[in-house]
């Protein structure tokens, strides 16, 4: 005779399922991001579900641009009733890309529409790296 332990409820099963990779596709807090490189610019998407416009904050600092988006959970609306299953996340995720230092916030181009946050950042050239050493040979 094998026991098989009780489920709680009927939703345990599914709740097991679905806390599989296969279905969470990894961090739920990550935003996903598109980058495309053009000539002489970086288009950059990044997907915002459930976020306003007023939400999302962009900032540069020591080269790094970084994207805030927080979203308040008191901000839902209210209603009778129990969740069988919640997986929109609430809360506050960040994410950062190196840009260079040569970038400043007014080159940065920004739209949102439609839960993606899209930024436009042009490409700067290249400092020269410094030249190679040469070195002289010591003669017997």
């Amino acid at each position: 005779m094998m026991m098989i332990p009780r489920r709680k409820n009927e939703f345990d099963l599914l709740e097991e399922m679905f806390r599989d990779p296969f279905f969470t596709g990894g961090e739920t807090k990550l935003m996903k991001t598109d980058i495309k490189e053009k000539k002489d610019k970086y288009l950059v998407d990044i997907d915002l579900p459930g976020y306003e416009k007023e939400d999302i904050k962009i900032e540069i600092e020591d080269g790094y641009l970084t994207i805030h988006a927080t979203t308040d959970s008191h901000k839902e609306e209210k209603e009778e009733g129990k969740f069988v299953r919640k997986e929109r996340y609430l809360g506050e995720c960040s994410r950062s890309f190196y840009i260079g230092e040569d970038i400043k916030e007014e080159d940065i181009r920004a739209s949102f529409k439609n839960g993606t946050l899209q930024l436009e950042i042009p490409k700067k050239e290249e400092q020269k790296a410094l030249p190679e050493k040469k070195y002289i040979p010591i003669d017997d």
